[in-house]
């Protein structure tokens, strides 16, 4: 290689950035939020990837799911148990236990649980900001698959409409179903 093509090197190590360990089953200290009547378990934060990524271990009763939106940022998901139907730019297919979708960053989609048992799966965000959105919208509940808070219509209007409000902030697009 010459000097024109030469890769850049590798910066130093930053050993002010620790090893980070996610046990979502035994450790006390995750945040676990309700949002949109699924359990979102924070596993890893922006804080804690210097803003390069967030960890989402979700739990998605039947029925679950978002409604369709929009980020410009790119979203993972791995499903650990069950089945998810993703719509991606209006086409829907089923993911299944073991498999992964990657939505592109601006592109409209949703995933609803359409089956009779809760589905679990990780979901990666890059970069970082989802988990921040999730914890200023929902409500937290003390476990990774403890049910959503009983909420009446006048309180899920209220989630609805400050989640539409605060969207934009962090770079989100709420679609009409």
């Amino acid at each position: 290689m010459n000097d024109q093509t030469a890769l850049p090197a590798l910066p130093p190590d930053d050993p002010q950035r620790n090893l980070t360990l996610a046990r979502p089953d035994d450790d006390q200290s995750l945040r676990h939020v309700s949002v949109v009547g699924d359990t979102y378990t924070i596993l890893l934060d922006g804080q804690q990837t210097a803003g390069r990524s967030c960890l989402i271990d979700m739990y998605i009763p039947p029925g679950g799911g978002p409604p369709p939106h929009r980020h410009d940022f790119e979203e993972m998901f791995t499903v650990l148990e069950g089945e998810i139907a993703v719509t991606f730019r209006g086409t829907t297919v089923i993911v299944r236990a073991g498999e992964t979708a990657n939505i592109p960053a601006n592109a409209p989609h949703s995933f609803t649980n359409t089956t009779i048992k809760p589905v679990r799966l990780l979901c990666v965000c890059s970069p970082s900001m989802q988990e921040a959105f999730f914890l200023e919208i929902g409500d937290l509940v003390p476990t990774r698959t403890s049910p959503p808070p009983n909420l009446d219509e006048a309180a899920k209007a209220e989630r609805r409409a400050k989640a539409q409000a605060l969207a934009p902030k962090y770079r989100t697009e709420l679609l009409k179903p």
